[in-house]
């Protein structure tokens, strides 16, 4: 009894004590996050047209399409491609197919212009898929400069190939070019649309306006011919496109964003496909993290700044759960002490004007606002990816 007195005696004296430590603490915490979007996404408000000033010469590219299970869709991707206002002998489209039906196959052999790659391997990656074409590259007598990625439902527009063109004469190795909704034709997909473009601000034109290096998203993505010939055989068989941006970025290599290249990609429809490859992202998120960690010392003393931001990058929650958990602490604070409440409704207000900087103005009409009452049941889905990261690298 007389320990229990203490306790609660003590508790009495120190506890509100703690509780403001802990307050203070955890708020800034998530200030840092806060402040580090909102910073990016003024930045963002800057636009840019046409970086670079037209090549001199043309360079040689290899475009290549890996394709799961892709009927529905690869085959209006390769020809649309295949109408670049570019030299088409001085590009090849290379379409890397795994369990497609034969017949999808055998119509993609028809087409000219088009080498088709079967994948045989017992493994179905991205990453395998890529090697397979580095392969096949590495056995042709004509020299490549630089190599396109491309996901089966990509459609780009005719000046894509010139526009790439002009950067890596100008001395870009690694460019992300613009990639947008092609649909929005249900909640989820108009939410996932209105997600990448909030990322397109922040992590890619607000970054490359700071003199930060754009992050890449897994398609529309090229490279230089030696670089990723070189690198890919290192790279891991999930979430290959932040194994090469880590890689760059390791070696000081500046990754361009093309703002005025669009690469136009079909959105997720369901919301159990949204939670599924958002537990894949959140999966390679703490890997790369955890894996890239051990380089920080090195690359804060070395000055290599880009590297030191991903790292921060990788720290931080999904902005969903960020929102989340905002909103949460929000509504406790208010309840719990109201004066301590302003500091987290005034975050919580800075990230929501983030979000909206971040959104361009085609995205905000009455889908994005109907589609708005989907959030809580996202952020649930999202917070459940937390308990569930075990085997989603697979």
């Amino acid at each position: 009894m007389d320990f229990e007195y203490e306790i609660n005696k003590w508790w009495i004296s120190n506890g509100e004590k703690l509780i403001e430590y802990a307050d203070a603490i955890i708020f800034l915490l998530f200030l840092i996050a806060v402040l580090y979007i909102f910073i990016f996404s003024l930045a963002s408000l800057k636009k840019t047209r046409n970086k670079y000033p037209p090549a001199r010469k043309k360079y040689r590219f290899a475009v290549l399409f890996p394709v799961y299970q892709g009927e529905t869709v690869i085959v209006n991707s390769v020809c649309s491609f295949l109408e670049q206002d570019y030299p088409l002998y001085m590009y090849e489209v290379i379409v890397i197919t795994d369990s497609m039906q034969e017949k999808t196959v055998q119509t993609l052999k028809t087409l000219p212009s088009i080498t088709v790659l079967e994948a045989g391997y017992a493994q179905s990656t991205k990453t395998n898929a890529l090697r397979l074409a580095m392969d096949y590259l590495s056995t042709k007598t004509e020299k490549y400069d630089m190599v396109v990625i491309m996901d089966a439902d990509n459609i780009v527009n005719t000046s894509f190939l010139n526009k790439l063109n002009d950067a890596y004469y100008s001395g870009c190795l690694a460019i992300q070019t613009h990639r947008v909704a092609k649909n929005r034709n249900t909640s989820t997909a108009v939410l996932d649309a209105v997600s990448e473009e909030i990322n397109n601000s922040i992590f890619r034109s607000g970054h490359t306006h700071l003199g930060f290096s754009s992050a890449l998203i897994g398609s529309g993505m090229a490279f230089d011919y030696d670089w990723l010939k070189q690198y890919i055989y290192k790279a891991a068989h999930v979430g290959v496109d932040k194994q090469l941006e880590s890689m760059l970025l390791s070696q000081n290599i500046y990754i361009e964003f093309l703002e005025d290249v669009y690469t136009y990609d079909e959105k997720i429809e369901k919301k159990g496909q949204f939670y599924e490859q958002r537990r894949r992202w959140i999966a390679m998120q703490f890997m790369n993290l955890f894996s890239g960690l051990w380089k920080l010392p090195k690359a804060f003393f070395s000055g290599n700044w880009d590297y030191c931001d991903k790292l921060l990058q990788w720290m931080m929650p999904p902005r969903i759960i960020l929102l989340g958990f905002l909103v949460i602490l929000s509504i406790v604070a208010t309840w719990f002490d109201w004066a301590l409440s302003f500091k987290w409704w005034g975050i919580t207000f800075m990230l929501i004007v983030s979000f909206f900087i971040a959104i361009p103005d085609y995205l905000v009409d009455n889908r994005f606002r109907k589609a708005i009452i989907s959030l809580p049941i996202l952020f649930i889905l999202m917070f459940l990816n937390l308990f569930r990261l075990r085997g989603a690298n697979k």
